[in-house]
């Protein structure tokens, strides 16, 4: 597998980061970001770019990829829904559709968010945008697209990006997954579900909670 990943600056990007450079089956990472994501590894190349949303000059770099895995995104807290959108929407699918153009064979996977809503309608303004988000992901002819809806995930222990409020429910997980099997999974069973997606496909393009844990094991 050769993976593309972004968002590796972020607590779930590097998670799944850190899964792929475990894997024996990724032969190859390339890491596309705003800023140094601090890990050297021979799997691993990286390409930092300051502008997301013009990646014409690095866009021939970008092929004979048959992975991404979109981890880029921003919390909705204190935005508004123009702005969370640009960056949510817009620039999501602006690289979805380079890199589909660039490598047509590719399976795309994207971290959504458990709660999106796929009628684009409702109070929650992140669900409604996610949704359409996802809708819009769908109608690109990847290989496959695959949208993990993750709850809450168990960090990895001795990675540097994790939220700081994590650490409030980390001991609490054993928990957590007795009484809300649905919404909680560890950010190891997010990667390993990425890469197995790529690797084994999953008959369902939407992964709640229970399908990103079961394609985990698989």
């Amino acid at each position: 597998m050769r993976v593309i990943i972004t968002g590796v600056t972020g607590m779930v990007g590097e998670g799944v980061l850190h899964e792929c450079l475990l894997h024996d089956d990724v032969e190859h990472v390339l890491v596309l970001g705003r800023k140094p994501c601090g890990i050297s590894h021979p799997k691993l190349k990286e390409i930092l770019q300051p502008n997301f949303f013009d990646l014409s000059e690095i866009k021939d770099q970008l092929t004979d990829y048959n992975a991404c895995f979109f981890c880029l995104g921003v919390s909705s807290f204190g935005m508004k829904e123009t702005e969370y959108a640009r960056i949510t929407y817009d620039l999501t699918l602006y690289i979805a559709n380079l890199l589909v153009k660039q490598n047509p064979a590719m399976v795309f996977c994207y971290v959504s968010g458990a709660g999106t809503n796929s009628s684009e309608k409702g109070r929650s303004m992140w669900a409604r945008v996610k949704g359409k988000t996802e809708n819009d992901l769908l109608q690109l002819p990847f290989h496959a697209i695959y949208l993990f809806r993750a709850g809450y995930m168990q960090p990895t222990k001795g990675l540097n990006n994790t939220k700081r409020w994590y650490y409030l429910f980390t001991w609490m997980y054993p928990v957590l997954q007795r009484l809300f099997p649905a919404y909680v999974s560890t950010l190891r069973e997010v990667g390993l579900a990425m890469i197995h997606s790529v690797q084994r496909g999953y008959p369902a393009s939407i992964l709640e909670v229970k399908d990103i844990v079961k394609l985990a094991k698989e």
